[in-house]
């Protein structure tokens, strides 16, 4: 799924192949899945997108947001994207296909969910989800600051959990069950830890691995869970994961946990992260 540093990725990936290229040809919902979402009509999608050629590409939270020329490409957390070059087979079944004029493509798969939108610019503008991943506060930005992060920390944070207090309400979109594993264990947590028990000094601690988790993710090229525009795994090995379930704690050498909680799997170290 693409989180924070997978958005950071693989904008700077499409920066790198599609900037600057002309949309030939655009299909759409080719392959029907219950769970692609689209803005309005896909069989639009190639009378809106077919001759604009791609300014920039950039992350918006957990998104990914593509600008051509008066148009919008937007992408959710569950959309697979992968480059193509020209003369390299692409996937027979996809939800979306974007054929560049130099005979390069960039396609769009859903596995479980994810949202592949094109539209007008400002279309989207009235959209709750939408507005809160273009207004979000980048955690790895100075903006996202000691003092924003307390913020947080009102009537109803305190009485979540740490796992939901990091990944719900929208607080940082684009943080989510994957990365929240790391930053967690990185901070001492556990993820079903009440927010209203932890310390200043963990509150701190939390703050401080938000943003030096996320670095060292963005800065290994993304988790290795995940893969890339080229569909390559990242270079950022997960020290909690479905990776690691069957190893030792890379801290102390102690049991990793799997659990279902809220919704997905947690993972923690039972020595580490001690519920109190």
């Amino acid at each position: 799924m693409i989180e924070i540093p997978e958005a950071i990725i693989l904008s700077q990936q499409l920066e790198k192949t599609v900037k600057g290229k002309r949309i030939k040809k655009t299909i759409a919902a080719a392959s029907p899945h219950k769970f692609a979402f689209y803005f309005g009509n896909p069989d639009d999608y190639d009378a809106l997108l077919a001759g604009r050629m791609i300014e920039k590409a950039a992350p918006v939270g957990g998104r990914i947001e593509i600008s051509a020329e008066g148009a919008v490409l937007h992408f959710g957390d569950g959309a697979i994207l992968r480059y193509y070059e020209a003369g390299e087979p692409v996937p027979s079944k996809h939800q979306l296909l974007i054929e560049f004029d130099d005979g390069s493509a960039l396609v769009g798969t859903v596995a479980m969910y994810g949202g592949l939108w094109a539209f007008p610019e400002g279309a989207m503008d009235d959209n709750i989800y939408y507005r809160a991943a273009i207004e979000a506060v980048s955690p790895l930005s100075e903006a996202f600051s000691r003092d924003y992060f307390r913020t947080f920390f009102d009537e109803k944070g305190e009485k979540m959990s740490a796992k939901a207090f990091l990944a719900t309400e929208q607080r940082i979109p684009g943080l989510g069950n994957g990365v929240l594993q790391d930053i967690l264990l990185n901070a001492g947590i556990h993820p079903k830890q009440k927010i209203h028990k932890l310390s200043e000094k963990q509150r701190e601690g939390l703050f401080n691995s938000i943003k030096l988790t996320l670095s060292e993710i963005v800065d290994g090229g993304g988790r290795d869970t995940e893969r890339d525009l080229f569909g390559n795994f990242g270079g950022y090995e997960t020290k909690l994961s479905k990776n690691t379930l069957h190893l030792p704690c890379p801290e102390c050498g102690g049991t990793i946990r799997k659990e279902a909680y809220l919704g997905g799997s947690i993972y923690y170290c039972e020595n580490c992260q001690c519920l109190q």
